[in-house]
């Protein structure tokens, strides 16, 4: 079996290492445009060894934007902001990614250290959308506007026109957000998704605008580069979206040309009961992978190199995906190699060579 420290190779790219840098928010940018910010937190990732650097939620319009403060990637001017990104972690030796997203209800915040509640319009907020006309509830008390058939479609196009962008920008691992109660997830799940046309109600109906998205974004995205989809894989909640759906939705995902599901969980309620703890969603990693014969991805509460290493030992995952432990030690790639006593050891930047 693979080791944390094998490369992992997906169509023509090949991470060096089985560590990922999960796509995490820094609420950080102007009118969604990437900063030096951007560059210093995901390029320090990069030259401390992850294989995998994928870029924050990354909104495919104004109005799909989590908060004012999120990255965007809805107009050409983007494009060289992320570039400058792309190339330095390039230059470091790892894969740069991206995730495209739309935050759907939960979208026009504030900042999580502003409080994180939906704003007023006056405030610098505007009105969510959703498949349904129903709020997220908590502090996010807007009650999104229900989309058209046809307005569903132009959300679609702009994803498309964003998986363009990425590539122009140097993108080579893209992943669209299908998780965390935004805009795909919404579709996805019936706390919800009411609807009672094409888009609502079954199973089939229920994943027709992820796969709608999915293959357009498919055929504008160059085969040979990998394509992901995080999913929120259960709803923690009853009646919501479940483990066994996620299963089968990522065999559908699978025939549709993705390359690897992106394991997380929950979002879509305010009153959802999640046991959080060490490792708590590489069980649905697992799962998909082995029942639905697709690579996945491990993410939430990864901390430990042995505890990392042995959901790569022992199948549960193909790839690891670290948050807050990497916002903790930009380095953990480096420190994890020495624990587990890797031969030969990664070779640090040689800036820092001296340190090591």
């Amino acid at each position: 079996m693979p080791h944390l420290f094998d490369p992992l190779t997906i169509k023509s790219v090949t991470l060096r290492n089985r560590i990922g840098v999960s796509p995490m928010c820094m609420y950080s940018s102007d009118d969604g445009l990437m900063n030096d910010w951007h560059l210093v937190h995901l390029g320090a990732r990069a030259s401390g060894g992850a294989g995998l650097v994928i870029a924050e939620a990354t909104a495919v319009s104004p109005e799909g934007r989590i908060t004012p403060g999120d990255a965007g990637i809805w107009d050409d001017r983007h494009v060289e902001a992320i570039s400058r990104i792309t190339r330095f972690i390039k230059s470091q030796g790892a894969v740069p990614g991206i995730q495209l997203a739309h935050a759907g209800r939960k979208a026009g915040a504030a900042r999580p250290w502003e409080g994180g509640a939906h704003l007023s319009d006056a405030a610098g907020g505007w009105t969510p959308v959703g498949p349904s006309a129903i709020a997220f509830g908590g502090d996010l008390i807007k009650t999104p506007h229900e989309l058209s058939v046809d307005e569903i479609a132009a959300l679609q196009r702009k994803f498309v026109e964003a998986a363009k962008r990425a590539r122009a920008a140097g993108v080579e691992w893209l992943e669209l957000h299908g998780a965390h109660g935004y805009l795909g997830h919404e579709f996805l799940s019936p706390i919800s998704n009411q609807r009672t046309d094409r888009y609502g109600g079954s199973f089939e109906n229920r994943i027709r605008f992820l796969l709608e998205l999915l293959q357009a974004v498919r055929a504008a995205w160059p085969e040979n580069l990998p394509l992901a989809v995080r999913l929120s894989c259960t709803d923690w909640i009853e009646g919501g979206w479940t483990i066994e759906e996620s299963i089968e939705l990522a065999r559908r995902l699978k025939t549709e040309g993705v390359d690897l599901v992106d394991c997380s969980s929950g979002g879509t309620s305010a009153s959802a009961k999640v046991p959080v703890g060490a490792g708590y969603q590489a069980p649905f990693a697992e799962r998909i992978r082995r029942e639905a014969g697709i690579a996945t991805a491990a993410v939430g509460m990864i901390t430990d190199p042995m505890q990392a290493d042995q959901i790569i030992r022992n199948g549960q995952a193909d790839l690891v995906l670290l948050a807050r432990e990497l916002l903790r030690d930009p380095n953990w790639p480096l420190r994890a190699a020495r624990a587990l006593q890797v031969k030969p050891l990664p070779v640090p930047p040689v800036q820092y060579a001296r340190a090591w």
